[in-house]
């Protein structure tokens, strides 16, 4: 059982809690267009106000600590990103009542963080697209100590009735209703030893993956179930409940080169392995978290309930080159 006294688990439980209940809120007024970041992908105003809330968290709780999150403030200060700001600070305000812009963008910007022996990271709304659609997103927030996960958070509020998912290293996986409720109920991998009957898990979006080499990796493993397309690191969730089995991160054709970044994985790949299952890139090496924002050490992806993963990795090496 999880030691809910620690600093750390109160605060990071609490906070993704707080969280994802503001972007309850946001998501029901669809608040403006979104802007596009560097990448095209969007960011709303969720994740701005997601990012200042647990950012100014971090100032106040653990001040020494850095935060390595996903956004920055430098759209926020332009002429066109004023509109924007001054939503984030209206959804915000009843938390942080005497937040004003700069002290926003500041807070946003403690994400701006360097790695180092201890340290935060954070994807405020992992999945933009699937909020911005009405499916699944997650709120993810992990610590890592001497590059090793430590503790990771996950709010779910579109999966099942909403919830918030703990797993702290060596004392298992746990979650409970975001809303009206602490009663925590621990969770468990599947036990499928049979690759044909596997619920495979996959992105939602088709140029976030290989599609040619998913083909071939589910035909070699004679799957009956179409895979489960879903955004964000609810996948991870779903396959910590025994629900899915096998999820495959792939690299898409159009991204041959891309680098996996630690805050779309930290705090999911915990709580698969608090929950009982294996997570390692497709060579089978584990995920590396002390070499900064991204997972340079690593290639793609691949989480199971631990019971199919040598299959897949062999299935993996032989169809692919990586």
């Amino acid at each position: 059982m999880i030691d809910w006294k620690e600093p750390e688990v109160d605060f990071a439980t609490s906070i993704v809690r707080q969280a994802s209940l503001l972007s309850l809120i946001i998501e029901r007024e669809m608040v403006a267009p979104a802007l596009s970041k560097y990448d095209q992908s969007p960011v709303t105003v969720a994740d701005y106000a997601v990012q200042t809330l647990v950012g100014h968290a971090i100032s106040e709780t653990f001040p020494e600590d850095p935060l390595v999150a996903e956004e920055d403030s430098s759209a926020l200060r332009t002429e066109d990103g004023r509109a924007v700001l001054e939503q984030v600070r209206h959804f915000i305000s009843s938390s942080l009542p005497k937040a004003h812009p700069e002290n926003i963008c500041n807070w946003i910007d403690r994400g701006r963080g360097k790695c180092s022996q201890r340290f935060w990271t954070l994807d405020p709304i992992d999945g933009t697209k699937g909020f911005l659609r009405g499916d699944q997103y997650a709120l993810a927030l992990a610590l890592v100590v001497n590059g090793k996960l430590k503790l990771g958070v996950l709010g779910c509020p579109k999966l099942g009735p909403g919830w918030i998912i703990t797993a702290v290293r060596g004392q298992g996986c746990w979650r409970a209703p975001l809303k009206n409720g602490n009663r925590y109920e621990p969770l468990r991998v599947s036990k499928c030893k049979d690759p044909s009957s596997a619920q495979v898990l996959r992105s939602f979006e088709s140029k976030h993956t290989n599609e040619i080499l998913m083909k071939k990796l589910l035909g070699e493993m004679e799957v009956q179930k179409d895979p489960l397309r879903m955004d964000s690191q609810a996948k991870y969730a779903i396959l910590a409940e025994g629900v899915g089995d096998c999820l495959f991160r792939l690299r898409s054709p159009d991204a041959p080169d891309y680098i996996e970044k630690i805050w779309d994985h930290a705090a999911g790949t915990l709580i698969v392995e608090e929950a009982g299952g294996r997570v390692t890139d497709l060579r089978g090496n584990p995920l590396n978290f002390a070499c900064g924002e991204l997972l340079v050490d690593n290639c793609g992806l691949l989480a199971s309930n631990g019971l199919l993963h040598d299959a897949a990795l062999q299935l993996l090496a032989k169809k692919s080159h990586l």
